[in-house]
């Protein structure tokens, strides 16, 4: 789907600063928090007599990893927030296109999704007099014989096809949660390529 490509390409640049800011405050949090494990055993450690080195020592390994595991957690943590962030915006940029960009992706998503060029097309009450019926026009006008429906659905964007008992899902809500799938380790790999 080259749309939601390109849109997760566009929100890939407007992300980044943000990324970028808030894995810095989760860095910034994780060192906090080894820092505090390991002035604990510090301190531990020097009350403790000769004989009881070796476990101190023990316990300063046994504080750090843990704060580092924990570090790593609040580190996961805040760019599983972010990945869920790009897709996110990707709704909200796909939502708010203008509309002679917003005809045009609807239109070409109903000529992809088309199977029979019969269907009726059933869109959000929002949507269904002035993008949907443009859509519906434009794919028609290019020698299909699509149907806009009365009917209408509460969604935020996209469509549903009916064919007979046969829906097919074009929603953006559906759409994006799809690419998602497919492309989540992509999206990780490309908001943060060191880790």
């Amino acid at each position: 789907m080259n749309g939601i490509e390109k849109i997760t390409r566009l929100i890939e640049s407007d992300a980044q600063a943000e990324i970028d800011q808030i894995l810095s405050a989760a860095k910034e949090e994780a060192a906090g928090i080894a820092a505090r494990y390991r002035q604990q055993a510090e301190n531990e450690a020097a009350g403790l007599a000769a004989k009881n080195e070796k476990a101190a020592s023990q316990r300063e390994e046994r504080l750090v990893s843990v704060a580092q595991m924990e570090a790593r957690k609040v580190t996961l943590a805040a760019k599983q927030d972010m990945v869920e962030q790009a897709y996110i915006r990707a709704l909200e940029k796909l939502r708010a296109l203008p509309e002679d960009r917003y005809v045009a992706l609807l239109a070409a998503l109903l000529t992809q999704a088309s199977s029979t060029g019969r269907e009726e097309v059933v869109f959000s009450q929002k949507d269904r007099e002035q993008a949907g019926k443009a859509a519906v026009e434009k794919v028609n006008a290019a020698g299909k014989a699509l149907v806009l429906s009365e009917e209408t659905r509460p969604m935020k964007g996209g469509f549903i096809l009916k064919d007979q008992n046969v829906e097919v899902n074009c929603s953006f809500d559906t759409l994006v949660r799809l690419q998602k799938a497919e492309t989540a380790g992509a999206v990780v790999k490309k908001l943060f390529p060191e880790g």
